[in-house]
């Protein structure tokens, strides 16, 4: 897992943060919470970079009982959409990513 951003946490929901990795160098990216879901498979927050929409989070629960958020980041300049999830490491909100093995073969 390489950690690619970190975050604070608001009264309101809300993540803000930074975004960095050899293409990405990213200010100012917040997390906003999703007031009325479409429905059970709709993201719980919507990321932005200033203006620009940048992906989704989910949240989710870790076998170990950890919170955390299940991360998707796209925009047409990725080469992929890029999945990460946000969470607690030593007190502080850490966006993490890790490669895809790809499909698992049986």
């Amino acid at each position: 897992m390489a950690t690619i951003g970190t975050f604070t946490a608001h009264a309101d929901g809300s993540f803000t943060g930074a975004i960095n990795t050899l293409a990405i160098n990213l200010k100012t990216v917040q997390f906003r919470p999703v007031a009325e879901k479409a429905g059970d498979k709709s993201p719980d927050f919507r990321i932005y970079a200033g203006k620009a929409e940048l992906g989704a989070a989910w949240k989710k629960t870790s076998k170990d009982q950890n919170e955390y958020l299940s991360v998707k980041l796209d925009d047409p300049s990725f080469g992929a959409a890029i999945n990460a999830a946000l969470v607690v490491i030593d007190e502080v909100h850490t966006l993490v990513w890790s490669r895809s093995n790809g499909p698992k073969e049986d």
